[in-house]
C-alpha cells in the first residue's frame, strides 16, 4: 500500500471513543485491530526505508571514508515526516478500509 499518499493527519487528534465500536459493538475489539494494522504498516515502512538506505550502504571499515550523503539523508527525512503507523491505521479503520474477522465468533 502506498502510505506516502495517505490523508492521515500527521499529529494526533482527539477522537470520540463511540465511533470504534460501531461495527463491532466492542471497543477493546476495535484498538486491538488499530494496533495490529499499526505493527504491520510500521513493519512495512521499515523495511521499504531499510532497502532504500541499504543502496548507499558502505561495506569498508575505513572511517576515513565516512560521509554524509544528501540523497540518504533527504530519504530519512521523507521517512520522519510521514505520519505515525497507530494514525495512518486509524484512519484505515475509520475509513472502513480494513478487513477482520474475530476468530472466537467464527467457532460459535
Amino acid at each position: 500500500m502506498d502510505y506516502k499518499k495517505t490523508n492521515a493527519p500527521s499529529t494526533t487528534q482527539t477522537r470520540d471513543l463511540n465511533n470504534f465500536d460501531k461495527d463491532n459493538g466492542n471497543i477493546y475489539e476495535s484498538l486491538v485491530v488499530v494496533s495490529t494494522r499499526s505493527n504491520q504498516i510500521a513493519q512495512e515502512l521499515k523495511e521499504e526505508l531499510r532497502q532504500k538506505l541499504d543502496e548507499f550502504a558502505s561495506y569498508s571499515d575505513n572511517l576515513e571514508e565516512i560521509f554524509e550523503n544528501r540523497e540518504q539523508i533527504e530519504i530519512s527525512k521523507f521517512y520522519e515526516k510521514l505520519p505515525k503507523p497507530t494514525l495512518i491505521a486509524l484512519q484505515e479503520f475509520l475509513d472502513k478500509k480494513i478487513n477482520y474477522r474475530n476468530a472466537d465468533q467464527d467457532l460459535i
